[in-house]
């Protein structure tokens, strides 16, 4: 896509720090980070989203998400990682290029991404889940 900000940092006509590189995926630095070593992991093939996304080049982020994490641990001392992915607008999603968050976490980092957990109003009951799961389930 040639307006793609992803796209242009993959062609190399937008500047980035790029941690990984395959055949099919890409990794690069994010400009606001979390945490020392937020990446950034996309596919090559331009994707907007995850109904978008070819199965193939899921399965080479989902390999390369793996690599980046097992590197996290060792060259940060990281004791876990959050993998974070929003497809479409309803879910936040700002760039239009599916990309997948990768970050480094360690005891204490003061970054509070379960917060929402504890701030839903109301949880759902275990019927209501068994239909809900009627609707996903084929």
């Amino acid at each position: 896509m040639d307006d793609c900000i992803f796209c242009k940092i993959i062609k190399g006509e937008v500047p980035a720090v790029k941690v990984y590189e395959d055949e099919k995926t890409f990794a690069f630095l994010e400009l606001n980070p979390l945490a020392e070593g937020h990446t950034l992991l996309i596919p090559k093939n331009h994707a907007s989203d995850i109904f978008d996304i070819d199965s193939e080049d899921l399965k080479a982020l989902a390999a390369a998400a793996k690599k980046i994490s097992l590197k996290m641990k060792e060259s940060f001392k990281a004791e876990g990682v959050n993998l974070v992915q929003r497809s479409g607008k309803a879910a936040e999603q700002g760039v239009f290029h599916f990309h997948l968050h990768i970050i480094p976490r360690k005891a204490g980092d003061n970054i509070d991404m379960d917060r929402w957990w504890f701030e839903k109003a109301d949880a759902f009951s275990i019927e209501d889940l068994r239909e809900t799961a009627k609707k996903i389930v084929w």
